[in-house]
């Protein structure tokens, strides 16, 4: 078992309870990675059951594919690179929109050792985007390159398990009809 963040709090699993409050909602989820390079994916798809929930993800390291696969503007790319708020919302929504999912969560940051672009090792943002909007946090996370890279996964599953508390506070509760959730996706199964 690991640590948050600031190396205070015991973590269980993040992911299981990301899958599991997806699953009792018959919510579904898409990934865009960018400094996790996977990690986001790996840690959800180790779960029993995440093929019930999980339609796919990206992984966008370099920037241009930021702009090509996930739909982030190329503009915002230019004017303020690939380490910021705005860009961490761009990736969610178009992950999202791209994989046909209820939400879509993303990452991107500074792992290190080095400094990218004027923004220092360890600022990272992660954004959900979702029913009732987006939303993104800043991390500013110190340790290794490996711990920056867990930890931003970890915090990553956090935020999006609360605001899925928040959009669907009751488990169960139906999808609402037309929504990516109201449709199983084709070739939706057990892997």
């Amino acid at each position: 078992m690991g640590t948050d963040a600031k190396h205070e709090q015991p973590v269980g699993n993040p992911a299981a309870g990301v899958v599991h409050s997806l699953h009792e909602r018959q919510q579904t989820l898409a990934t865009v990675e960018s400094l996790t390079g996977g990690l986001l994916a790996a840690a959800i798809v180790d779960i029993a059951g995440a093929s019930a929930v999980y339609r796919g993800g990206l992984v966008t390291y370099a920037t241009e594919l930021k702009a090509r696969l996930a739909d982030v503007p190329e503009e915002l790319l230019a004017e303020r690179g690939p380490v910021d708020p705005d860009v961490a919302i761009a990736l969610a929504e178009g992950g999202r929109r791209r994989c046909a999912a209820d939400w879509g969560l993303a990452t991107t940051g500074v792992a290190g050792p080095e400094p990218q672009d004027g923004r220092p090792v360890g600022l990272v943002y992660v954004a959900v985007a979702g029913p009732g909007g987006p939303v993104v946090r800043r991390l500013d996370l110190d340790g290794g390159r490996d711990h920056i890279r867990a930890a931003t996964v970890i915090e990553a599953l956090r935020l999006l398990v609360a605001r899925v508390h928040r959009a669907f506070p009751e488990a169960g509760r139906a999808p609402v009809p037309g929504s990516p959730a109201a449709v199983p996706p084709a070739g939706a199964g057990r892997r």
